[in-house]
């Protein structure tokens, strides 16, 4: 038996995990936040000294908890930048997270570039505010002087890896990794170092990316360091999903994303065409309200959380007597309408009751999320189960309402820290690949996620008419919007 960790270096906190490189069974476990002030007026902040990555990273394997670890896997949180000189040190605090500060700087490599469409065949995603390459136009417009020494360029995951190794004159990334930064193409699975260049003013040198099994190397002390990837990524991998698998994620915001035997490049702009951590791809639709809804309804309604909407939303009945919500709360991106609000439409006196409402928040939500799925599935991608991840997956609304609306077999994970496992799995192949006992092309099977698994079953007529509810009121009020 081999023994493997995962770690995963979320926006808040460090998290490993150690496993039987066979199995996959969680051995150990560690934990550290990271020593990070919040700005004021909370939140998290825009810029990150790295530094503390490595502090909750070295408290969290505290106590011994690597002891006869063989290999290692790392995953960060995407849409990060850390600039560095020629030396190899920090220019400034490294740019993390959805950073607001750069939405002109999005609208700007757009023009720059011809359009959304010249983007999406460039690399296969248009430029949104928290990408890296749309951080290195805020830096060049912002801090010129930052810009002009900036060297080379990673990511999280790419500098943890790097640290980890000593920093080696070699630095690696993954194709999952790579494909999120604005400037890697998953369909040609090369550099557009033009884009760097239009971005930040200048050429940077940019981490080899290296196969899903490829070591980055091995430390001084002999743990082998696998390729590392995106947060995404490894949590996907860590589920285990595969062909016919999606997964949509339920956080203020939601996104769904499927593995596909292929890269997707989506002239709309509403596809972000990611690679995953085994050699496919990972397409993901985002839209901007989801849990949001529900916290706006709560309130509106007077409830003190969602349990108690949830509660509320099952004393109506699919439908919600006519009543539905457009939950475009915040503007949204799909459909592609930044500027608009939301719509509650179907307003009769004997829908004007506050579980109808409720009911209707929930419906909103989902039927976003699967209009979301359909831009998917019209591009080819098959969709045959749903993997609902976030604690919202867990409210009865949510599971009576999720299988029938998105009309396929839906499964709700027992919490875990998928992406630490998902690294640790990366690792375990690594090493086994580097041992000759497995396949490069062949990831190791470790035991699946404990889920619940919920079937639309006699519902799915029912899911049907309330999906094409909504569809109506959508097309009445943003005629087209959805059209690709």
């Amino acid at each position: 038996m081999g023994i493997v960790a995962g770690l995963d270096s979320s926006p808040d906190f460090t998290r490993i995990v150690v496993c039987d490189s066979d199995t996959g069974a969680v051995l150990r476990q560690g934990y550290a936040p990271h020593p990070v002030e919040s700005p004021e007026g909370g939140g998290r902040p825009a810029d990150v000294d790295p530094q503390a990555w490595l502090l909750s990273l070295g408290e969290a394997a505290g106590g011994g908890l690597l002891e006869g670890v063989q290999a290692i896997g790392v995953s960060a949180q995407a849409n990060s930048v850390v600039p560095l000189d020629a030396q190899g040190n920090t220019v400034r605090p490294a740019m993390v997270g959805g950073d607001k500060r750069s939405q002109v700087a999005a609208a700007d490599l757009i023009d720059a570039l011809g359009g959304r469409e010249a983007w999406a065949q460039a690399v296969g995603c248009v430029p949104q505010a928290p990408q890296p390459v749309t951080k290195l136009r805020w830096l060049a417009r912002t801090e010129p002087e930052s810009a002009a020494r900036t060297a080379v360029l990673m990511q999280a995951h790419d500098w943890l890896v790097w640290q980890l190794l000593g920093r080696p004159v070699r630095r690696t990334t993954d194709r999952g990794g790579a494909s999120g930064t604005g400037y890697w193409s998953a369909a040609t699975g090369a550099y557009r170092s033009d884009l760097v260049e239009l971005a930040l003013g200048h050429q940077a040198m940019l981490p080899e990316v290296i196969g899903p099994a490829d070591a980055a190397g091995t430390t001084p002390e002999g743990l082998l360091i696998s390729a590392g990837t995106g947060e995404t990524q490894a949590a996907a991998f860590g589920l285990g999903i595969g062909l016919g698998d999606a997964v949509v994620s339920l956080g203020a915001s939601g996104s769904v994303m499927a593995v596909h035997t292929e890269p997707l490049v989506d002239q709309s702009g509403m596809i972000t065409a990611l690679a995953d951590a085994t050699g496919m791809h990972l397409p993901v639709v985002t839209t901007l309200n989801a849990v949001r809804t529900l916290r706006g309804t709560a309130e509106l309604l007077g409830l003190p959380d969602l349990e108690s909407l949830s509660d509320l939303a099952m004393k109506s009945t699919p439908g919600a007597h006519g009543l539905v919500l457009l939950p475009y709360l915040e503007g949204e991106r799909t459909p592609n309408l930044p500027h608009t609000a939301g719509t509650l439409a179907g307003l009769r006196r004997e829908s004007m009751k506050p579980e109808h409402l409720a009911r209707a928040a929930f419906e909103g939500m989902l039927c976003g999320l699967a209009d979301a799925l359909d831009v998917l599935r019209g591009r080819g991608v098959d969709v045959r189960r749903v993997f609902l991840l976030g604690a919202a997956a867990e409210l009865p609304a949510v599971q009576a309402a999720a299988p029938m609306l998105f009309g396929t077999q839906v499964v709700v994970p027992q919490p875990a820290d998928y992406a630490a496992i998902g690294s640790a799995r990366q690792a375990a192949w690594a090493l086994g690949v580097s041992q000759g006992t497995l396949d490069p092309r062949t990831p190791p099977v470790w035991q699946g996620a404990v889920a619940q698994v919920l079937e639309p079953g006699e519902e799915l007529a029912v899911g049907q008419a309330v999906r094409q509810q909504f569809v109506s009121v959508r097309e009445q009020t943003h005629p087209g919007a959805l059209r690709a």
